[in-house]
């Protein structure tokens, strides 16, 4: 799982200004800007098609915590 820095410095290796983001929103425009669906944290009962996207296993971990909210 990465950590908020670690995203941070993805985000500005794509260009993406990271201040003031939250990690759910900033990973969003991370998957954008690699021409993905911007769907982190979205994930229905672990199901999702993006078997190769970076942030996976960290999705399916927000969507349940969402769940529970």
């Amino acid at each position: 799982m990465p950590t908020m820095k670690e995203v941070r410095d993805i985000a500005r290796q794509l260009g993406i200004r990271p201040t003031r983001m939250e990690k759910g929103e900033l990973i969003r425009a991370i998957q954008r800007a690699e021409g993905n669906f911007d769907c982190f944290g979205t994930a229905a009962e672990e199901e999702c098609d993006q078997e190769e996207c970076l942030w996976r296993e960290e999705c399916f971990r927000e969507s349940v915590a969402e769940e529970i909210r």
